[in-house]
């Protein structure tokens, strides 16, 4: 092989190296030391004009009216403890509405909803399946109150955990709040998840200190109604696009680590991989808002940073492991080459151990990272020629 193409394929796998790790690993390093160094800075200033930095939680006759907005679809094994769990909320209930939407649903959900008797719950029955985008349209146009709180059928909620969202709207420039998740997980498999959404959330966490938080968890969060506008049918992140809609209209978006929501993932690496391709295409599908919300502070660094070369990543892979290839005849690059098939063949046994073995947690890091990596691909695929099926 001639000298330059050996060249081109060394600075393709340096850059592809560089590319790989720094999302996951070196954007949180610098992420952190701006977040301490911008904590000291407020400090400083908290100390010399003391004041409460948490927001209070006004007490039951100065919140405002909240309407919850749950979305279902075949949902009846877990409807019944969704409904049970918004009961017991530590909320007034005269200033709360509940409003169920059923997506077309074909099993036991409609007859569920249609037993209800609580006053203050509606239930809206849709004939036939049109995706949750349609759905939330149609509930929100029947919300009565100032606040909405969005969640899913399949999510519980802490008894304060709308306390906890609501009281950061008596800051009129605050658009929306976003929550934080809480798997729930019987199995080391699905502990696996919950440790890496508590990476997540510490990310979301600083960076939400810092002005750039854009997305929510479409288990929980609550936004300003006026903040609300009907959102594209095809939308299937909306919990990234309501966000950044509101932080478009001049609103900030907060971050609320106190405010939970338990959920219970996927039992199935099926249905677990078909949701994941479903976060993709609607990532993608994303993209071109991106440049409409407003560029200013450390946003546009966290966008980088956070979404869009995390997306990137597998075609990265790919490149690293193409150009290492080329590169096996030097012995540091074969050992670098037997490292990521070594990394890939844990990642296939990982398919087995999710299903069959226990206390392998952190034995299935690679496959999780392989598996997420993978649905970005078909998810990639699925956006250009138009279909978000898995």
């Amino acid at each position: 092989m001639n000298p330059e193409s050996i060249l081109v394929a060394k600075v393709a796998f340096w850059l592809s190296v560089g590319l790989v790790i720094y999302p996951y690993f070196l954007y949180p390093l610098v992420l952190f030391l701006i977040y301490s160094v911008t904590q000291a800075w407020r400090d400083l200033l908290f100390l010399g004009s003391p004041r409460n930095r948490r927001a209070d939680t006004p007490s039951s006759s100065g919140m405002p009216g909240v309407s919850i907005i749950v979305p279902a679809y075949n949902e009846e094994k877990g409807l019944p403890a969704k409904i049970e769990n918004l009961r017991d909320l530590d909320f007034a209930r005269e200033r709360l509405q509940v409003i169920f939407v059923s997506d077309g649903s074909d099993d036991g959900t409609n007859q569920i909803l249609q037993n209800l008797r609580e006053q203050n719950y509606e239930c809206i029955l849709l004939s036939e399946r049109k995706g949750k985008a349609n759905a939330l349209n149609q509930a929100v146009a029947r919300a009565t109150n100032p606040i909405l709180v969005f969640c899913d059928a399949g999510t519980l909620f802490e008894h304060d955990a709308v306390k906890k969202l609501v009281r950061h709207f008596s800051d009129p420039e605050v658009g929306a709040v976003c929550g934080a998740v809480r798997y729930q997980a019987g199995s080391d498999a699905l502990q696996t998840e919950g440790a890496y959404w508590k990476y997540e959330s510490a990310l979301r966490m600083m960076e939400a200190r810092l002005g750039a938080i854009l997305n929510a968890s479409g288990c929980i969060y609550a936004l300003r109604r006026d903040c609300f506008s009907p959102i594209p049918q095809s939308t299937i992140l909306e919990d990234f696009v309501i966000p950044m809609r509101t932080r478009r209209l001049g609103f900030s978006v907060l971050y609320d680590p106190e405010a939970v929501a338990i959920e219970f993932p996927a039992s199935t690496v099926s249905g677990e991989f078909t949701r994941r391709v479903r976060l993709a295409v609607g990532s993608f599908r994303a993209v071109g808002g991106l440049v409409r919300v407003p560029w200013k502070g450390f946003t546009p660094f966290a966008l980088i940073s956070h979404k869009l070369l995390r997306w990137l990543v597998p075609f990265f892979a790919i490149t690293l492991l193409a150009s290492n290839m080329v590169l096996m005849r030097s012995p540091s690059y074969r050992a670098a080459l037997a490292a990521q098939v070594l990394f890939y063949c844990w990642a296939g046994l990982g398919f087995f151990f999710y299903q069959h073995m226990r206390r392998v947690r952190y034995g299935l890091v690679p496959y999780f990272l392989f598996a997420m990596h993978l649905a970005f691909i078909v998810g990639f695929f699925r956006c250009l020629v138009g279909s978000d099926r898995a």
